[in-house]
This record gives structure tokens, sequence and C-alpha cells, in this order.
């Protein structure tokens, strides 16, 4: 076989086994290659439609990698309304990352876009959170940790229930974010004891009206 090929198809085979990680949110070991996660999330609203929310929580454990690739987006449109009959379209995608390994080659990517159409009046909030938590030794979250970002997650989805501004959303959405920070930084929210987490964050909110 030509050696181009043969090596082109084994980095394929690499990147697809990154995905399959991703696809499960479980642990993964990558001694070669790079371990990749894609989170998105999407919301339209319109003059059928006028109101739509989505939101995306996912946790990621990698285990001990190599590299890493992580992308996490939302994006929100709304398009075609007026302000006698206005649209709310609101997408919050948190993506969270854990990972062990010595001078790990990160790829991050995290981008929140809201887009108004021709909408006098809407209200249109993109919010991509991501958070990547590292540590010198392949651990697990604890399971008392996991409980609070189950309710992390129950409390995002509930916001798709209320009637809020966007405005308002983007501070609970703010609020629920600090909770994970704090929590992802505890030495005893992982399973390897006194091992503090170093964790970085990354924010991107867009939205209509902007402010």
């Amino acid at each position: 076989m030509n050696p181009f090929l043969s090596r082109h198809l084994l980095r394929l085979g690499l990147l697809a086994a990154g995905v399959a990680t991703a696809a499960t949110a479980g642990p993964a070991q990558a001694s070669e290659g790079v371990a990749v996660t894609f989170d998105s999330v999407r919301t339209t609203a319109n003059h059928r439609h006028h109101t739509e929310y989505r939101d995306s929580f996912r946790v990621h454990q990698l285990g001990t990698v190599a590299g890493a690739r992580l992308t996490n987006r939302a994006n929100a449109s709304s398009s075609g309304c007026t302000a006698d009959d206005a649209c709310r379209s609101v997408a919050l995608s948190f993506q969270i990352v854990t990972l062990a390994g010595k001078n790990v080659r990160l790829d991050t990517v995290n981008k929140g876009r809201a887009l108004n159409d021709h909408c006098t009046g809407c209200q249109t909030l993109a919010g991509a959170y991501q958070f990547v938590v590292s540590t010198p030794k392949a651990t697990r979250l604890t399971a008392a940790a996991q409980r609070r970002l189950a309710d992390v997650h129950r409390r995002l989805d509930a916001l798709g229930g209320s009637r809020l501004p966007a405005a308002e959303l983007k501070k609970k959405a703010d609020a629920l974010a600090a909770e994970v920070t704090a929590l992802l930084a505890r030495p005893d929210s992982t399973t390897t004891a006194g091992t503090r987490p170093a964790v970085r964050v990354h924010r991107q909110l867009d939205g209509w009206p902007a402010r």
C-alpha cells in the first residue's frame, strides 16, 4: 500500500476513535493521536415558531491524553418577526472536559453566536461555556460531584420553561457556570485525594438586544 495512504488512513482511524469516545462522554485513553469532543446546540425562532430554547450539558472524561481537540458551539437566530409579535431564541451549551497528561497539546474552540435577521424587538441569546479540567494523573469526577453537576443541568433545563427575557437568562446562565467552575476546582471533586485540578473556562455570549 502507498505509504502516504497508510498514514492518512491511520490518522482517520485515530480521529474516529476520538469521536466515538466523545459520543459516549466516558473515559478514554489516547497514548497516540488526539482525543476529540464536539458539542453543539442551535435554535431558530420565526413567525411560525415564536419561541425556542435548547441547551446542551455534556461531560467528557478523557483520562490520560497526548492531545485533545475540544469544540463547543451555540448558535441562536431569530428572523421575520415584528415588535408586536416578537420572537425569542435561546441556545446554551455547557461542555465539561477532564483530562490528564504532561505537555498535552490542546486545540480548543468555543463559540456563541446570535443572529437577528429582520426581527424587530426580538430576543436572541447564544451562550457557549467550556470548562477544561486538568490533573497531573488520570482521575474521575466523584459521584458527589457528578450529582451536583446533574443538579446544575436540571436547573439549566428549567430555564427553558421560564418567560424570562434574554438579558435575565444570560445572568442565570452565568450564575450556573460560576457554580460549575467552583465545583470543578475543588480537590474533593476528583477521585485522586489531595489533587487540586487546574480549571480553564472559556465563555462566549452573544445576544440581542446587546446588553
